[in-house]
């Protein structure tokens, strides 16, 4: 019999202490040697917009559940939605919506529109649950569940998925392989896609990984009741994300932005992003594409059997 794993994490044997760094890890990355075909079109840097469309669901799950609470998340999809579409559709860039399962059913309207609109669909959890709170059984169940739901609504199955506040579990990984996603965009281990190994071993799962830098909660998010109030000014965040974007079009690279309806859906900070989108067109050589055309572009390029 095994001796038992000390409960201190200074007291860990080598061996349990790499088991666990070495559970879900970043293997090869998914980025040709050749620039020219490196990105769809031979562009020079790619470009993902998503939006996490969780308008009420963060309120629901932690039973936050005053009109207050209600409507600041009803916000999302009742103003931002709209001037969200609008933008993308001017500018003709397919974008990727992740939703949580319940926020679809509070607005379906949102789902015919997203489709409608060309962009992708992808799954963002039940209610945006804590994965690291849940057993095996119980992710395995709502994630499941919300893929059903996403694919009743928008007419195709979701390929890809996002782990609600990018909370990934001991099991997210064995849970997002039984569904058959083929990527995900939720953990931080590099810049670029890369793929994803379970305990060692390659998983041909897609990582199209993500950063708090780029992401607008961080800079606008408040809670009236606690110390959530950073509340930046939209030009501090267009500069941050600018300078993120010309560090990946100088390396030949990826830039990936995520935001919220509900959060960066108000007036000055849907006109910084769209101050945003412009420096990036300004560029030219640059491919504006879903996470799922991104995910399918470099499985072409890879073995990920």
């Amino acid at each position: 019999m095994s001796a038992p794993i000390p409960s201190e994490p200074w007291q860990w044997p080598e061996a349990h202490w790499r088991a666990v760094a070495n559970k879900v890890r970043a293997g090869r990355r998914l980025v040709h040697d050749d620039p020219a075909r490196r990105w769809p079109g031979g562009a020079r840097t790619a470009v993902l917009l998503t939006w996490d469309s969780d308008h009420e669901t963060p309120y629901l799950r932690d039973a936050q559940t005053s009109p207050g609470s209600m409507a600041m998340g009803e916000y999302g999809s009742r103003v931002a939605v709209p001037k969200i579409l609008d933008m993308l559709a001017r500018h003709e860039i397919p974008a990727s919506f992740y939703v949580p399962a319940v926020s679809a059913l509070l607005h379906p309207e949102d789902i015919e529109a997203y489709a409608a609109g060309g962009h992708e669909v992808a799954a963002h959890g039940w209610i945006h649950e804590r994965n690291t709170q849940l057993p095996y059984e119980a992710e395995l169940d709502l994630i499941g569940r919300a893929a059903d739901v996403l694919e009743e609504l928008s007419g195709t199955r979701p390929v890809g998925i996002r782990t609600p506040s990018w909370d990934f579990s001991d099991s997210t990984l064995r849970v997002i392989r039984e569904l058959g996603f083929v990527y995900d965009s939720s953990l931080m281990a590099d810049d670029e896609p890369y793929e994803l190994l379970a305990d060692g071993a390659p998983t041909g799962i897609v990582e199209i990984p993500v950063e708090w830098v780029r992401d607008d909660a961080p800079y606008f998010m408040m809670d009236r009741f606690g110390g959530l109030r950073p509340h930046l000014s939209p030009y501090e965040v267009e500069r941050i994300w600018i300078d993120e974007f010309e560090g990946a079009y100088a390396e030949g690279g990826l830039f990936e932005l995520t935001m919220h309806p509900h959060i960066s859906g108000h007036r000055s900070r849907l006109a910084m992003i769209e101050r945003v989108i412009e420096h990036i067109r300004a560029k030219g050589d640059v491919w504006f594409g879903t996470h799922a055309q991104l995910a399918e572009h470099v499985r072409g390029q890879f073995d990920l059997g």
